[in-house]
């Protein structure tokens, strides 16, 4: 039951709150008198000064409140500035990795220097098939029949035409196929390169972008070249009409385009012959000044004035693929070293006199595991780290024994003589089986952070320990297989 506080406590506290008051009351009185005496003194000052002061104040109060503000709510750290791309870099990468890996990228970056050598304006036109492109490029270079260049390397060739324009300039338009020819992976690489190779870049459209049209513009788009949005079949609008898509879609892709001009790339008209009802195929002619014009503009400046953006978006290119080729030859070598530290484990077990039923993870080598991962990723760890996670690890084995070892025994019964040879098997095994969960754990949490995150590899421990697939399991038997056959074949080889 609450207790009511004596009278003479009652007292004091009414005596306390009293005071405060008294005390809130007579600052505010002073505060008001202040400001009152300031603002008196201000009414005889010069009307300028008085607003000097004023939007001072203002200005205080202002930044004052943005400091509140700030410390409050702290914005995302920000991310530290990438180094920037240059040729010895990307070629320093380039040696360091195996001949037969990047000897497509070698080519790019040659087939870069020749383009740079030749002097040539390079323009990339992308756009799907139901858009015009191919006509749009027939209808800027007329008889052009075979192409002067093929760029190969990729699922589908990039052909080039050479244009001439009025003025005398000229320029290599390379026809890339469109994404609804090639798959979308496959596409997204292709395009990612050719609007690396170019100069400047034109998108085919012919009315309204759909989701996929905006976002294969925005993909080129990213590479800050020049961009022309090419609105094709402008006959089937009205003048009005057009003007107003056009406006639209250049506030809408601001970011991405530069241009945005109507054309239309000919064609062939159907005529019915009022005599008998048949068709009459009539050639429709081009209409595509309009497109010239922004590329005349775009030519004036030359190879030279546009040579440094493409440059820089080939070597970015580059270099974003050779990072994804590191990624690839670091997860083959993880899983090598996996796979090694795992045969060692198996092999450790059946030398086991009595293996037990205890799975404890054995120390020494699952240190050396973690460190040679770390080390694959350029980390260097603390042996008090790693006993720490190999620690944790080890008590959540302890409480999945009797899972892993029904794991083990159930992958033996699946080759024919080995599910009956006994528990030293299947602790063989099931030792094997731990060692490449964790292995495989570590791997997947340093390519993915970068860093020995404990929480996020015990995660991914359980889910592979748990959760192996069958191609895992038969891996691991087949180790334990020659493992087994390797110790029996021991005493037979000694004198």
């Amino acid at each position: 039951m609450h207790r009511r506080p004596s009278q003479p406590l009652r007292w004091l506290i009414a005596a306390l709150i009293a005071l405060v008051a008294a005390a809130l009351a007579w600052l505010l009185i002073a505060a008001t008198e202040s400001a009152l005496a300031v603002w008196g003194r201000l009414d005889t000052l010069p009307g300028w000064t008085r607003m000097a002061f004023l939007a001072a104040l203002g200005v205080f109060g202002l930044g004052a409140g943005v400091a509140i503000w700030r410390v409050l709510h702290p914005g995302a750290p920000r991310a530290p500035k990438a180094a920037p791309i240059d040729r010895d870099r990307v070629e320093r990468r380039l040696d360091a990795l195996p001949g037969d890996h990047t000897a497509e990228l070698a080519r790019e970056l040659a087939a870069s220097d020749a383009r740079r050598a030749g002097g040539r304006l390079h323009v990339a036109v992308f756009g799907d098939i139901s858009t015009g492109k191919s006509a749009l490029v027939s209808a800027l270079a007329p008889g052009a029949a075979q192409p002067v260049d093929v760029v190969g390397g990729t699922t589908h060739a990039v052909h080039e035409v050479e244009v001439v324009l009025a003025d005398g300039l000229a320029l290599a338009l390379a026809d890339v196929p469109g994404s609804n020819e090639v798959d979308g992976d496959a596409w997204a690489r292709l395009a990612h390169v050719e609007a690396a190779r170019a100069h400047a870049l034109v998108y085919v459209a012919d009315g309204d972008l759909t989701r996929s049209q905006a976002a294969d513009l925005r993909r080129i788009g990213a590479f800050g070249k020049p961009v022309v949005l090419a609105l094709n079949k402008s006959d089937r609008y009205r003048d009005s009409e057009i003007e107003a898509l056009a406006e639209a879609l250049q506030r809408r892709y601001r970011d991405e385009i530069g241009a945005v001009v109507a054309v239309q790339a000919g064609g062939v008209d159907r005529l019915r012959r009022e005599s008998d009802g048949g068709v009459v195929e009539r050639p429709r002619a081009p209409r595509i000044e309009p497109l010239l014009r922004t590329l005349r503009a775009i030519a004036r400046r030359g190879p030279e004035g546009l040579e440094a953006a493409r440059e820089t978006a080939v070597l970015a290119s580059v270099d974003s693929r050779l990072g994804e080729l590191e990624d690839e030859l670091r997860a083959t070598r993880a899983l090598e070293i996996v796979r090694g530290y795992t045969r060692r484990a198996v092999i450790g077990a059946l030398a086991a006199i009595a293996p037990g039923t205890d799975l404890l993870i054995q120390g020494a080598l699952a240190t050396a595991m973690l460190r040679a991962l770390a080390e694959l990723h350029g980390l260097r760890v603390r042996d008090l780290d790693l006993d720490a996670l190999i620690g944790e690890a080890s008590g959540m084995v302890r409480t999945t024994t009797s899972v892993t070892l029904a794991i083990a025994g159930n992958a033996l019964k699946a080759f024919p003589g080995l599910g009956t040879l006994g528990g030293g098997l299947v602790h063989a095994v099931a030792y094997g089986l731990i060692f490449d969960s964790l292995g495989r754990a570590v791997a997947r949490t340093l390519a993915n952070t970068a860093a020995l995150d404990r929480e996020a590899t015990l995660r991914a421990f359980a889910e592979e320990l748990e959760r192996p697939s069958r191609e895992r399991l038969a891996g691991i038997v087949a180790l334990a297989r020659e493992a087994l056959g390797e110790t029996r074949a021991a005493p037979e080889r000694a004198p």
